[in-house]
């Protein structure tokens, strides 16, 4: 195990053998400091003598179930946060688990990144928590750790807001990247059921074969395999909300079932023909053109309907020039504390290429960037040349057509200087003029020279 000290600490309770070599491994490999234990009777003797950040637990377990754990942590350990990992069989009792106190649960099988965010947001929770203060409001913050100033975000806001003020359906759409789960949370963290189950679904991430059983769950022998009654996704967002990201993937045949649960408020069991009242509300998003995909009759025009009663479309970061700084220098500070790394800050160089990159991928991308500029860059200053090679490129490239010819010759000028380290003898030779020109031509526009 890594040695990390001054990290956060996290013990990992599962009755599997594999399951804790592979959690306790990756948990280390983000800098971690992890212990494990296999029972409940041990993760509590290991709570009387270590002080831990997070405790992630199985429900099942022999001689002890993961609910025994959540409770009695939320009843003895006020500074400690809980995460419940569970399968299918017992869901139900993994939201109520949520119930009485644990902050997220996870069902396996579930991706590595799946587990990094639901740790990061446990954790996030916890700092904020101990700090005695509410989730900053950095200028200024939008529901649920959205960030944002631009008027298109301000604009998000408000229709967040009226959507967490209502039940209707909301449809959320967006490029990749843009923070349509974000945004729902925000939506349900808002709304009077708030307390109750946020379900995530990535609808285009299981197979069209599994997906009707992921969603209402199955009866014992419905299928080959089906070797007992499994609750599904519905069942555990009851009185609470169902999130359905990629809707858009989702086969005719299953855009029919799901028509039925918005019309009927019922679902029915694979294997069943009885079916069961669900209170659940239902957010959905998708990165592609709904209307067109009905235009082309690959999704129902009423079910398009049903969705779309309340829509929040949120806008790519390149039309948001005025979050992209904000939004870096938050990564940059999180990624910065959480690495143990000093806070770094964006010189004008930098800060210029990142407001003039097209950012295709959204805040997913820039959030990647900014990772990897924390853990890479030497010193506290994040300069232009720090910057992976393609977006300096790609950003010059855009920004000149908009610029004077004085304007572009300036940027050319102080990357020169960048790239040989403020050496104006060496930068005036790659210029191909003397250094007495270089210093004229730095002179016309002392605000922007280099230090």
């Amino acid at each position: 195990m890594a040695n990390n000290q001054g990290k956060e600490k996290i013990l990992v309770v599962d009755d599997s053998e594999a399951t804790l070599e592979v959690l306790q491994r990756n948990l280390a490999s983000e800098g971690y400091q992890t212990l494990t234990a296999s029972t409940v009777s041990s993760a509590l003797a290991a709570l009387e003598t270590t002080r831990v950040d997070l405790v992630i637990t199985d429900f099942k377990m022999p001689g002890g179930s993961g609910m025994d754990l959540v409770r009695h942590i939320r009843e003895n350990l006020r500074d400690t946060e809980v995460m419940m990992i569970t399968g299918y069989p017992s869901i139900e009792g993994a939201v109520e688990a949520i119930k009485i106190g644990a902050e997220e649960y996870l069902s396996k099988p579930f991706t590595d990144e799946e587990l990094y965010a639901a740790v990061r947001r446990s954790l996030d929770k916890l700092h904020l928590q101990r700090s005695g203060r509410k989730p900053a409001p950095q200028p200024p913050a939008l529901p649920h750790g959205m960030l944002g100033e631009s008027e298109a975000m301000r604009n998000i806001m408000d229709a967040v807001g009226k959507a967490a003020s209502t039940a209707a359906t909301v449809l959320i759409t967006g490029e990749s990247g843009t923070g349509k789960e974000l945004a729902a949370r925000a939506v349900h963290y808002g709304s009077a059921r708030a307390s109750d189950p946020f379900v995530p679904v990535n609808c285009g991430g299981i197979p069209d074969s599994l997906l009707e059983s992921e969603l209402f769950g199955h009866m014992k022998g419905a299928f080959t395999g089906a070797s007992e009654s499994r609750a599904g996704f519905f069942h555990a967002a009851d009185g609470g909300t169902i999130f359905l990201d990629e809707v858009s993937e989702t086969s005719p045949s299953m855009q029919v079932k799901l028509l039925r649960v918005l019309q009927d408020k019922e679902v029915c069991m694979v294997g069943s023909n009885r079916p069961r009242k669900v209170d659940v509300r239902i957010l959905a998003a998708t990165n592609k053109d709904l209307w067109t995909l009905v235009e082309k009759g690959t999704f129902r025009k009423d079910l398009f309907y049903r969705l779309n009663v309340i829509t929040i479309a949120l806008p790519p970061l390149r039309e948001r020039h005025n979050d992209i700084v904000l939004l870096a220098t938050h990564f940059a500070q999180r990624f910065a504390a959480e690495f143990g790394r000093p806070r770094p800050q964006f010189s004008e160089r930098a800060t210029s290429v990142l407001r003039n990159y097209d950012w295709p991928g959204n805040v997913r991308e820039l959030e990647n960037v900014v990772q990897r500029l924390v853990l890479m860059t030497e010193g506290d200053i994040i300069d232009a040349p720090d910057l992976p090679p393609l977006m300096r490129f790609s950003a010059l490239r855009g920004a000149g057509l908009h610029r004077t010819l004085a304007e572009v010759e300036l940027d050319h000028i102080t990357n020169v200087l960048a790239s040989v380290e403020n050496n104006k003898t060496r930068a005036a030779a790659i210029l191909g003029i003397d250094r007495k020109t270089l210093r004229q031509k730095l002179r016309r526009i002392p605000e922007n020279s280099p230090s």
